[in-house]
């Protein structure tokens, strides 16, 4: 199953793509998109979808999860992320993606144990369940994986009847 996991940021969205059987994990791909604070909103949301589009195409991830909106002090911030989050959403549903949603304190847990743990502790925990010889160098893309891993080990499994 090959799994692609979002971590929306109007200036940098992470992805990660791992391939995995539920118990083994290997990562095929991960990074940023990084848009511009100088360009308008709804292009920075063109810059994200069109990206994310790319990606689905190129990698043809069979599922998708994104990390849910945190709440925020700032209700700007936080109404920007979640413009981010239906631009990925949709760009997924679109490609044929079922997309699951997991709050970031479940995403801390199924990868470091620690629903508070801080972004290098999850940095950290990545490259150990992908059995890297480096930790992922961009905090975003590193989420990104985290939130792939998390589905992976958090989805619901099909049975056929």
């Amino acid at each position: 199953m090959r799994i692609l996991g979002i971590d929306c940021g109007s200036q940098f969205t992470g992805y990660g793509v791992i391939d995995t059987d539920g118990t083994r994990h290997r990562l095929v791909e991960a990074g940023v998109i990084r848009t511009s604070a100088k360009d308008p909103f709804s292009a920075r949301l063109l810059t994200i979808g069109s990206r994310l589009r790319e990606i689905a195409a190129e990698f043809a991830p069979d599922e998708a999860a994104v990390e849910d909106t945190f709440t925020s002090v700032n209700v700007r911030s936080a109404l920007k992320l979640t413009h981010v989050r239906g631009v990925a959403m949709f760009v997924l549903a679109e490609a044929g993606m079922e997309v699951a949603e997991y709050p970031p304190a479940q995403v801390k847990m199924a990868v470091a144990s620690n629903g508070r743990a801080e972004k290098e502790q999850v940095q950290w925990m990545v490259r150990v369940l992908l059995g890297l010889s480096e930790p992922i160098a961009s905090l975003d893309a590193s989420d990104a994986l985290a939130v792939a891993l998390c589905h992976a080990m958090r989805r619901p499994v099909k049975v056929a009847l």
